[in-house]
């Protein structure tokens, strides 16, 4: 038997995960990926919120949402424990805020909706808002806290699971069959070749947005802008999760001081910052959080969210020995431990779940 079982494409945040979860297992495992920061994870925020990412009929994918959360804890103590590392784990709950009147109603009508999934959401006035966070607008109107959500860091989270894998698992990229067909390869061995080598391999696709180029299946890039301002500790305690004159933005604080603002979202594939699009996350987020605009903008940020024409994940094998987790959209870190369980267990006992049926590959015809 060739001493690699598992080869896995992509080292975003799935696809270690799911090595990770390969290589206990006993398996042997190769990840081919840049080592890089190109993908998706680097801009996320990390917000572990059920809640907050429960859309009206998407009942399956809420349900993957809550099972994934509840791995969460387990998964970050046990990446903690292997590698020393820590990932920035909290489990302090989100604030969810509204600004005007009819900011306020669109929120309750999304409440309305999490409760009746059986989500934990506690609506709050806005003298309650202020005690939890004093630096909160007092033109705030109301809002919600959801106990049951959590945050992590997902550059942290990263830098354990290379440290986790170790450097030698971390191959080059694969190409697309194609010449040309995938702007994102680096160079190296085609994905037909790397399948032909040895039959009975498995190779796991998890490249997020470049998916689409190794597999066909219908993967988009969707743009996103991220901010990280930095400020004095202990300017947040909770994430905000708020809607400021109709825009959406999330706050999510670091114990650094760190706090990233987020995020915009276009149909689009090119990695331009543009004065607007800065300005619309700013003015949000200062709107809610005044102090805000006196942090450092250190750092902005253009990522690709691997989207599917129902935006939710594709999880599992498409044949000859090939499977793919991709297409997590806004939900990349929050699935993780559970993709990774997933496709770990189908990769060693060929077993497919029960909780993969919905989101199988041959959805899309």
């Amino acid at each position: 038997m060739s001493a690699t079982e598992v080869v896995v494409v992509g080292g975003g945040i799935i696809g270690l995960s799911i090595a990770w979860r390969c290589r206990q297992r006993g398996l042997a495992v190769t990840v081919h990926d840049g080592g890089g920061d190109d993908g998706a994870w680097y801009a996320a925020a990390g917000m572990l919120a059920p809640a907050g990412e429960a859309g009206f009929g998407q009942e399956a994918l809420t349900g993957l949402l809550v099972d994934s959360a509840a791995r969460w804890p387990e998964f970050a103590a046990e990446l903690e424990r292997e590698t020393g590392i820590g990932v920035g784990y909290d489990s302090v709950g989100t604030l969810s805020v509204a600004l005007t009147g009819d900011d306020l109603a669109e929120a309750r009508r999304l409440w309305a909706y999490r409760r009746e999934l059986g989500l934990g959401v506690d609506p709050l006035l806005p003298s309650a808002l202020r005690e939890r966070e004093p630096g909160l607008s007092p033109r705030v109107r109301g809002g919600a806290h959801a106990p049951d959500d959590c945050q992590v860091d997902p550059r942290r989270v990263v830098a354990a699971l290379r440290a986790a894998l170790g450097p030698a698992v971390l191959r080059g990229r694969i190409e697309a069959d194609s010449a040309g067909s995938d702007p994102s390869a680096g160079g190296g061995t085609r994905l037909a070749e790397l399948v032909a080598a040895r039959p009975g391999r498995a190779v796991v696709i998890a490249a997020g947005a470049g998916t689409a180029a190794l597999t066909g299946l219908p993967v988009r890039p969707v743009k996103g802008l991220v901010l990280r301002l930095r400020g004095a500790p202990g300017l947040l305690r909770h994430v905000v999760n708020g809607w400021a004159d109709g825009r959406h933005v999330y706050l999510v604080p670091r114990a650094d001081g760190e706090v990233v603002v987020g995020a915009t979202q276009e149909e689009r594939a090119d990695s331009t910052v543009s004065a607007g699009q800065v300005l619309e996350l700013l003015r949000a987020a200062t709107d809610l959080v005044p102090e805000l605009g006196e942090c450092e903008l250190v750092e902005t940020v253009v990522r690709h969210r691997p989207a599917t024409p129902d935006n939710a994940p594709v999880l599992g094998a498409v044949g000859g020995g090939v499977l793919v987790a991709a297409g997590h959209h806004r939900n990349g870190v929050l699935l993780a431990p559970v993709t990774a369980d997933l496709i770990a267990e189908l990769v060693a006992t060929g077993k497919s779940a029960p909780l993969l049926e919905a989101f199988a590959p041959g959805r899309f015809g």
